[in-house]
């Protein structure tokens, strides 16, 4: 029969938060991680606040809802809180109760720039990683490394040079407003000469030969080869050494072993002074060989490891590309380097916990 349609107007539920999320949800298990890594962050956290003063918001509240954003490409942290003020999984997942007031968008920006003081999400990411049911996934002796190109929140109408002093006055000699006209014909630019005005640590760059040029930072991150998963994330200036720096530099930690390890990289790595260097580390540099003048040679190109690093390495182009669209990198607005920095380095270990449960075989 049909049924009735007839609006309740009950002013209570008995129904706890935790019931009416399904046992077998992704989020549970991504939660209980989260949770976790967390509680061994306590420490980190405490440094970072005062004992005296008003109460901020949590940070584990604060991270919790970040995650979300993450995970679900919201755009705005306005529309986050939105969100929060009616969905309730996200209330269970960030730890609101059903009658728990909302933040104000602006105070809940204010407290999430606390967090980059303490380098919170580089250490986000290692209490991920050392988890016990994380730590067995990941390999010890194979690491693969890219880096990928972060557009800065500039316009290319900010990159002015350094001896300019009327900020209002652009080159053709016009004053104007703030997205006035700027006339760069027969205008030579380059990071030497000139700088963005709205973002210091912005950097001309281009992806390659016949591509644009745009004001960009870089971002890196390292690979184990089992699973997949990023165990280390940075952001540095763009510039054409910047790749290469910043493997090394993420490398080294995990080299100091008797054994050797290996590292596969792109052609963009096979330059004769980084795989020396790896040597001297006792890593075995598995970068994709140039046509011409490589750095390698056929001592380690015959090897089926090298062909499997090869194959594998690819996955960490997966990880950019998720950031980049569902994670919301590309849309991200801070500015400065070490904004961007936290930025992606907190979204690569939101992209760890979005393959756990399926690794760890929550999920068909």
């Amino acid at each position: 029969m049909r049924g009735n349609d007839m609006v309740s107007g009950s002013l209570f539920s008995y129904v706890d938060l935790e019931e009416r999320v399904p046992a077998d949800h992704p989020l549970r298990t991504i939660r209980r991680l989260v949770d976790d890594a967390l509680l061994s962050l306590d420490g980190v956290f405490s440094s970072s606040y005062s004992v005296m003063g008003r109460p901020s918001i949590a940070p584990e509240k604060l991270l919790r809802a970040l995650l979300l954003q993450v995970f679900y490409s919201i755009r705005s942290e306005r529309q986050l809180m939105e969100q929060l003020n009616y969905n309730l999984l996200y209330r269970w997942f960030v730890g609101l109760g059903v009658d728990d007031c909302v933040w104000v968008p602006t105070v809940f920006s204010k407290n999430r720039d606390r967090l980059l003081e303490g380098d919170v999400a580089s250490a986000f990411l290692k209490a991920i990683l050392a988890h016990g049911d994380v730590q067995p996934l990941l390999s010890d002796e194979h690491f693969s490394v890219d880096g990928t190109l972060i557009e800065a929140w500039a316009s290319m109408k900010s990159f002015r040079p350094l001896d300019e002093q009327d900020d209002d006055q652009g080159s053709d000699g016009e004053r104007g407003g703030r997205n006035r006209q700027r006339n760069f014909h027969n205008e030579k630019r380059s990071n030497q000469t000139h700088r963005s005005s709205t973002d210091e640590d912005a950097r001309l760059y281009k992806k390659g030969s016949g591509k644009e040029a745009k004001l960009c930072f870089m971002g890196h991150a390292c690979m184990e080869n089992r699973h997949g998963l990023i165990v280390d994330a940075a952001a540095t200036l763009a510039d054409g050494h910047g790749e290469r720096n910043a493997a090394l530099h993420m490398i080294e930690p995990r080299a100091d072993r008797p054994k050797r390890i290996t590292l596969g990289a792109d052609k963009g790595y096979d330059m004769a002074d980084f795989v020396n260097e790896l040597r001297s580390m006792n890593v075995v540099a598995h970068v994709a060989a140039k046509i011409k003048h490589s750095a390698i040679d056929g001592r380690t190109t015959c090897h089926q490891t090298y062909r499997i690093s090869q194959r594998i390495r690819k996955r960490i182009e997966e990880a950019f590309g998720w950031a980049k669209t569902i994670g919301g990198m590309a849309k991200t607005k801070h500015r400065g380097l070490e904004r961007v920095g936290w930025q992606f380095t907190f979204t690569m270990a939101a992209y760890n916990l979005i393959r756990m449960p399926k690794l760890l075989g929550n999920l068909p």
